[in-house]
């Protein structure tokens, strides 16, 4: 028998959080299978079998477990069962033939929609509002019931599975990310003397460069070009020309870097997390792109390392991707600074004695005065609007014309 230990995660670290058994108790695991999927305040990582035999749990989905702690069993003497692939290889093609032969009319419902054969021609017939229906049904399916409570109810809103004046309270479990977000945002607010600066950036420049090349772009390097190589490239120019805005306090020394590491914000369903892309002021705008990309896939796979989370020096997050126009967001500790970017949105400005409809978003700096005085935080947002609203700045850091002048 060999036993399946907790692994060390972190320094800090003492214990984790069983999310889940991807095997259950009794079956067969092959050797580097992956058997669970385990939560630190950090990160979600998985645990591979490290001999192939029968498993045998230890633990519970929801439990907190310290680490080096045994998670499971693996009888290696054990003998494998026989004739499980056939089986699944059989059923396949079975279930690949079912649609061929089915007689239920085409749908007319919204393809990010799950619904069961019945629920989706009622839907389709009836013309429900799929935003006006709660689904009860497995992995947040909608099922008959869900429809017909949606007709015969009105205006009136169900929570999932409830019925209408329900006063059901459902107590939950706080994850371990969850309790680390709460702890760390409680810590930034009590620790620095936070304060937040507003302005505001025409959006036009970019929008033209994103319309214009935005094709050549996805052919050359195979990835979109987003709003977030834009604004990384000119906060990491602008960290360079503002250095306390970069800078961490240790201890009685202040701690400058001399180079960009800045965080994403990235909204997963286990909540918020910040993973960092590195040397932001060496890398090209596609380098940029594939960096938010990778990260954010593996932000949403729960697939981020430690150390893919930890070492930022500013961060950049983006409500405007949920609709937030305004919100003042809270510093990254131990970094000084947060930038929040918001929605774009057409509003009428006074340009040269004319009113224009522009696409405007409102920025907002959050800032550790500590570290950072009005100046700086003031300069460093100008900056950053500057070079948003001249993106040909962001090649030089420098307008051509007073180069070639040399002023």
């Amino acid at each position: 028998m060999i036993s399946i230990k907790v692994p060390t995660v972190g320094e800090s670290i003492t214990e984790v959080t069983l999310l889940k058994w991807t095997k259950p108790e009794g079956a067969w695991v092959d050797r580097d299978e992956v058997i669970a999927e385990l939560e630190s305040e950090k990160a979600t990582f998985e645990v591979n079998a490290e001999q192939a035999g029968t498993l045998h749990h230890k633990a519970t989905e929801g439990d907190s477990i310290l680490i080096g702690d045994i998670l499971a069993d693996i009888d290696e003497t054990a003998t494998k069962p026989a004739g499980e692939a056939p089986k699944a290889e059989v059923a396949a093609p079975a279930a690949a033939q079912a649609p061929t032969t089915s007689t239920a009319p085409v749908m007319s419902v919204p393809n990010n929609v799950k619904a069961t054969p019945v629920a989706a021609a009622i839907i389709a017939d009836k013309k429900v509002d799929t935003n006006q229906i709660k689904a009860s049904g497995f992995a947040g399916k909608i099922t008959k019931v869900d429809v017909l409570d949606a007709l015969n109810n009105p205006g009136k809103i169900q929570f999932a599975g409830q019925d209408l004046f329900s006063r059901n309270v459902r107590p939950e479990k706080m994850s371990n990310l969850r309790k680390t977000i709460s702890r760390r945002l409680v810590e930034a607010k009590n620790t620095t003397a936070m304060l937040t600066t507003f302005n505001e950036v025409d959006m036009t420049g970019i929008m033209q460069i994103r319309k214009q090349y935005k094709d050549k772009f996805k052919e050359a390097h195979g990835v979109n070009l987003g709003f977030m190589s834009f604004f990384a490239k000119a906060c990491a120019i602008a960290l360079t020309e503002w250095p306390s805005v970069n800078a961490f306090i240790d201890g009685d020394q202040l701690l400058y870097h001399d180079y960009a590491d800045i965080s994403i914000a990235v909204s997963t369903p286990r909540g918020l997390t910040v993973p960092v892309i590195r040397n932001v002021e060496s890398l090209s705008m596609a380098g940029i792109e594939k960096k938010v990309i990778e990260l954010a896939g593996k932000a949403r796979d729960s697939k981020l390392t430690a150390e893919e989370l930890t070492g930022g020096t500013f961060t950049i997050t983006n409500g405007g991707v949920f609709g937030s126009l305004m919100s003042t967001p809270i510093i990254n500790i131990p970094q000084s600074a947060i930038l929040g970017m918001h929605k774009i949105q057409d509003r009428p400005m006074a340009v040269n004695g004319e009113v224009k409809i522009l696409p405007m978003m409102y920025l907002a700096l959050s800032y550790d005065h500590r570290i950072i005085d009005g100046r700086e935080s003031v300069g460093f947002l100008v900056r950053v609007k500057e070079l948003l609203e001249n993106p040909a700045l962001l090649l030089i850091a420098k307008d051509p014309v007073a180069s070639l002048l040399e002023l």
